[in-house]
């Protein structure tokens, strides 16, 4: 089956999934339980595989739970970082779903064994609260238990129903396929900004091309506003693993986004101990101090979001924001995760940040901090994308790629606002217009209306405006016209014209001398 082929198939089930089940549900709470239950099947039948261990003779799933020894058990924990008795795997539940007059409260404490079965060990708080967002005895499943299990039930067929053999077959990335379809379909309905929980694949393909650019190796790659981890995961998707040395970091402030992140750390065979994803408020409480400095930082970043700025005046003395001299106003926190990421990038590195583009030409504290960048010489390049990329928001964003080493002070200025594809309510970027962007990024030369690189004197004499339009000319769509041309074509007109007209005059002259003659 090819990627195309399994995509589509998935896509059907899911919907299908979802008209058949979801009743009262609302479609965004829904989209919980599915991807939930993904992530359960998924993590029973990866736990199996590394028991069974390719041993034929081994099925784990019909093995009584009292052969499992202590050791056996802490040796699986140390290397998956949890644990799943035979009977608790997503095979056995779901094969007695429909009969099981408890479900709801045997998966409720299915999900709790699992995230206990790391309590004390290294994983602890990279398994606890996966499941906190399955909520198997909510109300929204239904106001009797009898309704909760049958809807439990019907969700457990749906995802068994997935066939695509092991997961480590699949030509797709399965769970980020599913997210990005549920979150598509539903975002606009439920009045949530998709873009808010996920970077679309072709738009996070680009930003990890642009972060990780000719480097053979990374130390670690960090994402400050973490999302889902999609842009973390697109590094994987697109680069050698051995590239990324210790790992995947990332920062998430809300709840039910931050599990979806560890979630799709564990669903992309990424072990608890190649991943930190922690919760928390990058910009008032950030975690990984000790970690930096990163060689490759990915961010969608919340835009122009509110932020306590100045009202903290510890601010201006922070490591992060210092530098600079000012802080990002209140109202726009956008410069304040630009500065946090720049100060958590190793001097070799690069980060790739998508922006809300009037950080770029306002004035105030977001020009000061402008002139701070472009003075010290880190923006290496400002992209604009098309409009429409990004689930519920129709925004033209721009990519603002940072560097601490330039071996030049001037700044690129791409403008890829003409490169996309329509497919059905967002545009796409292929990846032929990524190929022609990275290409531009990669040479720094001036392009016609679409890339050129320019001097630091030039954006300072502009006031540092940073926005691309700025520096390069869009393209002269209009009709050229040649006048002299025009000129002829309309004496020829009148010419034709004054002719014609002379003819309808002898016409008419010669009815009427008819009339007089009669």
């Amino acid at each position: 089956m090819t990627s195309s082929q399994q995509r589509a198939t998935l896509q059907r089930q899911i919907w299908a999934i979802a008209n058949d089940v979801r009743g009262a549900v609302d479609g965004w709470d829904f989209k919980q339980y599915v991807l939930g239950t993904l992530f359960y099947r998924f993590i029973s039948e990866n736990f199996a595989s590394y028991i069974e261990a390719d041993d034929e003779s081994i099925n784990y799933a019909e093995l009584p739970d009292s052969v499992i020894t202590p050791d056996i058990k802490d040796d699986a924990v140390k290397t998956k970082g949890y644990f799943i008795y035979p009977s608790q795997l997503f095979v056995n539940v779901a094969k007695a779903a429909h009969s099981n007059d408890s479900l709801n409260t045997d998966l409720a404490a299915i999900f709790a064994a699992i995230e206990s079965s790391a309590n004390g060990y290294p994983s602890e708080g990279d398994i606890k609260g996966l499941f906190a967002d399955f909520d198997t005895t909510s109300n929204r499943l239904g106001n009797t238990v009898k309704d909760k299990n049958l809807r439990l039930a019907a969700v457990l067929k749906g995802v068994a129903g997935l066939d695509f053999g092991a997961f480590d077959a699949a030509h797709i990335d399965l769970f980020g396929d599913a997210y990005e379809f549920l979150i598509s379909n539903y975002a606009a309905n439920a009045g949530k900004s998709g873009g808010e929980f996920f970077t679309p694949q072709h738009v996070s393909k680009l930003i990890a091309q642009l972060a990780m650019h000719k480097q053979s190796t990374v130390n670690k790659i960090y994402d400050p506003a973490a999302g889902s981890g999609s842009l973390l995961l697109q590094a994987k998707k697109h680069f050698d693993a051995h590239i990324i040395e210790e790992g995947f970091y990332g920062q998430e402030l809300n709840h039910t986004t931050y599990n979806l992140a560890r979630m799709n750390m564990f669903l992309h065979n990424i072990n608890y101990d190649k991943f930190n994803i922690q919760l928390g408020d990058t910009l008032r409480e950030p975690h990984f101090g000790d970690e930096k400095p990163f060689d490759a930082i990915v961010s969608n970043p919340p835009y122009s979001v509110k932020w306590i700025g100045a009202d903290d005046p510890t601010l201006i003395n922070d490591d992060r924001f210092a530098p600079a001299g000012v802080l990002a106003p209140k109202s726009k926190a956008d410069f304040a995760f630009v500065l946090h990421a720049l100060s958590y990038l190793s001097s070799k590195g690069r980060a790739a940040i998508v922006c809300f583009p009037g950080i770029f030409y306002r004035g105030g504290a977001e020009q000061k901090i402008r002139k701070y960048l472009v003075d010290n010489n880190h923006v290496e390049s400002v992209i604009s994308l098309a409009p429409n990329l990004f689930f519920g928001t129709t925004i033209a964003v721009n990519i603002l790629v940072l560097s601490k080493h330039k071996t030049d002070t001037t700044t690129q200025f791409i403008d890829a606002s003409g490169l996309f594809k329509k497919e059905t309510n967002n545009n796409i970027l292929t990846d032929a217009h990524i190929e022609q962007i990275m290409q531009a990024f990669d040479s720094k030369a001036s392009i016609d209306h679409f890339a050129r690189s320019v001097p630091h004197e030039e954006v300072a004499a502009n006031d540092y405006n940073l926005s691309v339009s700025s520096y390069v000319a869009a393209k002269d769509t209009r009709e050229q016209v040649d006048i002299a041309q025009l000129n002829t074509e309309l004496k020829a007109t009148v010419a034709r014209i004054d002719q014609l007209r002379a003819e309808i005059d002898a016409i008419v002259a010669e009815i009427e001398g008819e009339e007089l003659g009669a």
